[in-house]
């Protein structure tokens, strides 16, 4: 993506902008941390004072493509507004009848944020019908949503084929531009810590970070499919079998080039992904998973990130939000 929201002209133009409004909920159901929504801001607040209509979409969670309540972005709109300090209109649906209307209702200015995209199995997939689907509301999109960037979803993939103006947010530059300086030119020690579920979404990552990095920490899901290329029981733990003898000749990389790699020690684990019974314990049993590092791994970690002058960061540690796990194993 070569162009900023700042080389076109706006005014009247429909702009569909991908943010990322992928935020902690608390039990009440208001949002708990408004990190991301506060970083989308500034994209947001140029688009509306230079005369666009802003269409957000964004997701939220894993509702695996059906409507689930607790996945809705409803309570984020009532969080932008109170940030925005402007009406923030809310679209019930994704790219449906309620979206349609309230879009052709929007005067230059308006901001509309739609339901969560993946209350829509086809935005996981990239289905060419809904990637059409979104288009259809916008004149201009807007990537602003670096942390899913990497993915091949409708909407932060397909959609740009099938508008004619494709453009990088606020956000999105300033990432890129940090990552670039990182990558080109980092200072020393530099390390890296990489999460999330799969090591096949972050094969080249990997391979890139491993010829520049002094240290790079695993944790989140694919840290088990490196626990197994090592001959550690995961369990039921989310693991790519097939991407096992690749996490073998990444870790030996690593250890040629003198790349210290740290694994999880010890694992806060469950029998589901749904929160439960979990604990903490330096084995995962075989009727049970991993859903997040331990307090040893922590402590591991946070000594090898001490020194660091240079650290990136891509990826959760744990797929899960739990308090004061029990440790079953000392």
């Amino acid at each position: 993506m070569k162009k900023s929201i700042t080389d076109i002209a706006l005014k009247g133009k429909r702009c569909l902008v991908r943010v990322d409004f992928n935020v902690p909920l608390d039990k009440n159901g208001k949002v708990s941390d408004d990190t991301r929504i506060t970083a989308a801001l500034p994209t947001i607040e140029y688009l509306s004072k230079n005369g666009a209509k802003v269409i957000l979409c964004s997701h939220l969670g894993r509702p695996k493509g059906e409507f689930r309540k607790e996945f809705s972005l409803a309570p984020v709109a009532v969080r932008l507004q109170e940030l925005l300090g402007r009406k923030v209109v809310f679209a019930t649906d994704v790219a449906g009848e309620d979206t349609e209307r309230k879009v052709a209702e929007m005067k230059d200015g308006d901001v509309l944020l739609m339901e969560n995209l993946r209350f829509k199995k086809e935005e996981e997939a990239n289905e060419t019908g809904f990637c059409k689907r979104l288009a259809s509301f916008a004149d201009v999109y807007v990537n602003d949503a670096f942390g899913t960037a990497h993915r091949a979803h409708a909407s932060t993939a397909g959609v740009a084929a099938f508008v004619k103006d494709s453009v990088s947010g606020f956000l999105m530059e300033k990432e890129l531009e940090f990552l670039g300086r990182a990558l080109e030119n980092p200072e020393h020690p530099f390390v890296a810590i990489l999460g999330g579920a799969k090591v096949s979404d972050k094969i080249g990552v990997i391979e890139n970070l491993i010829d520049k990095v002094d240290a790079l920490l695993v944790g989140g899901g694919m840290a088990y499919t490196f626990l197994k290329s090592e001959g550690v029981n995961t369990g039921k733990s989310l693991c790519e079998d097939g991407q096992v003898p690749l996490a073998a000749k990444l870790s030996e990389k690593a250890r040629q080039k003198g790349v210290k790699l740290l694994l999880p020690v010890d694992h806060v684990v469950a029998y589901s992904t749904d929160k439960g019974e979990h604990f903490v314990s330096s084995d995962i049993p075989d009727d049970m998973m991993g859903v997040d590092i331990g307090p040893k791994t922590a402590e591991l970690f946070a000594k090898a990130l001490s020194g660091a002058k240079t650290v990136v960061w891509n990826g959760p540690m744990g797929c899960l939000l739990y308090t004061s796990p029990s440790p079953r194993d000392a």
